[in-house]
């Protein structure tokens, strides 16, 4: 998305107990676990650094894996930038579905929320309480067009493929100078997000007509897979954004006694609930920002 680096990706199998790691191929193979820890920039998008090597735009493919179900797999990249795709997450969720995931004979662990933790700056807001399954309540209020909206999400009701993963990310016509003179955006275009002027999409229609409050959605689920495991509790976010939500699982995970790893005995799961992981290759070939 911001680079404009052309990149190729593959999804790898990886053993029950591996969580998800992203490995360059072009540093030797070097990895960076997607763990909170690495986190390095959040601006515009999140991304994680360990000694020195960067891994650009994770939270679509994040998103992806967390909402389909994936606990454990290997991200291969050659290059610093995932490939944003039509700026969705819907083209991942597509080639994990055509490959197929397994299911591995592994207790699925999942972060099960104690007691609220929260995170303020102004008027915005996220915090994420014991509950349930994973329920996300998220709010925004962006210039016009776009407006207030809401939405709530259940994705132990299976709900991403359909609801979430189509949502694609959008920004301003107006801030196209401005973001490009900061090194962003570089491969930005009318094929990989929603460009608004003052009157509404001028590449629509939309997939949703709430399209961008469940794109904020799939980001914060692809955010929130830093804390290294599925959530289990209910988050709530008004006017968050990457940096909120990195914030969160870095306030999360410090505090111990907020959270608690849960375990789903093997046999006494469903199908959803063991762990699993992707059966075989999936590749993407596609430049880092389509349409630059």
């Amino acid at each position: 998305m911001h680079s404009g680096a052309p990149v190729t990706l593959r999804l790898l199998p990886a053993p029950a107990g591996s969580g998800i790691v992203f490995r360059r191929t072009d540093l030797d193979n070097f990895e960076i676990p997607a763990i909170g820890r690495y986190v390095a920039k959040v601006s515009y998008a999140t991304s994680l650094m360990r000694q020195g090597v960067l891994i650009q735009t994770t939270e679509h493919l994040l998103s992806a894996l967390i909402g389909m179900g994936v606990d454990n797999v290997i991200a291969e990249l050659d290059n610093l930038e995932l490939p944003i795709l039509d700026g969705s997450a819907l083209p991942y969720v597509e080639a994990l579905l055509s490959v197929g995931i397994r299911l591995q004979r592994r207790r699925r662990e999942t972060v099960r929320v104690l007691h609220p933790v929260e995170v303020r700056e102004g008027d915005k807001f996220i915090g994420v309480y014991p509950g349930s399954g994973y329920r996300i309540l998220y709010s925004i209020d962006f210039p016009a067009p776009v407006g207030k909206q809401s939405a709530c999400i259940d994705l132990a009701a299976e709900t991403y493929g359909a609801y979430i993963a189509g949502a694609r990310t959008f920004g301003y016509q107006a801030d196209e100078k401005r973001l490009r003179d900061m090194g962003l955006i570089r491969g930005a275009g009318s094929e990989n997000a929603i460009i608004l002027d003052a009157k509404g999409p001028v590449n629509g229609p939309l997939r949703f007509p709430d399209e961008y409050v469940r794109h904020k959605v799939l980001d914060l689920i692809g955010d929130l897979a830093l804390a290294g495991r599925r959530i289990e509790g209910h988050v709530v976010a008004e006017r968050a954004g990457h940096a909120m939500h990195t914030a969160l699982v870095s306030r999360l995970i410090k505090d111990r006694s907020a959270w608690e790893l849960a375990h789903v005995p093997v046999g006494d799961e469903t199908p959803e609930e063991k762990a699993p992981a992707v059966m075989n290759d999936a590749e993407f070939g596609a430049p880092a920002l389509i349409g630059a």
